[in-house]
């Protein structure tokens, strides 16, 4: 993060912020848009959230201290964004309309086979949700996901496992042939 230095050293100007944040949306973008729509469960709002989370890292730039890499950084801007959209009153009285089968990756449809999983993850209550999404959709180290949902290892461990009792449970019928 050669960027960080710079900024350390004085202000970016509004070019180099541009340049920085179009070079985070090109890398991190679509692997954002995918963690917000599991998030959201729209593919639409999920990209409104994605467009927020970008516009809050570019006004925030300077904020950040290379504690954590760019990744983990704006994973926490979209998780947040997401958690503010859920609270917001159009939630409430929004009719989720969207199939998952139309949810988009890469900038091409993407083909939902079976969505057995994700259906199972979507219906997990949000901590565990995003634990889960965080550890293993983002394949992000406990340590992350700790510092992301402000809470510490042990209990994200914690929640770890109890997501993934609650998913083994729900799916046992759909991937074990025990009976």
């Amino acid at each position: 993060m050669p960027w960080l230095q710079t900024l350390r050293q004085s202000e970016l100007d509004a070019d180099a912020r541009e340049a920085i944040l179009v070079r985070m949306m090109t890398e991190h973008g679509d692997m954002l848009v995918r963690l917000a729509y599991l998030c959201l469960g729209d593919a639409a709002l999920a990209e409104d959230a994605v467009q927020e989370a970008f516009f809050k890292a570019y006004r925030r730039l300077d904020s950040f201290r290379g504690d954590s890499t760019e990744r983990t950084w704006l994973s926490s801007i979209v998780i947040n964004t997401c958690k503010d959209m859920r609270r917001s009153s159009f939630m409430r009285y929004f009719q989720r309309t969207v199939p998952i089968e139309n949810a988009e990756r890469h900038g091409r449809e993407q083909v939902w086979r079976d969505d057995s999983v994700l259906q199972a993850v979507l219906a997990l209550p949000e901590t565990d949700r995003q634990v889960i999404m965080l550890r293993y959709y983002q394949e992000l180290p406990v340590s992350k996901v700790a510092r992301i949902v402000g809470a510490s290892e042990s209990a994200v461990a914690s929640r770890l496992m109890r997501a993934k009792e609650k998913l083994r449970a729900a799916l046992k019928e759909w991937y074990f042939d025990e009976e």
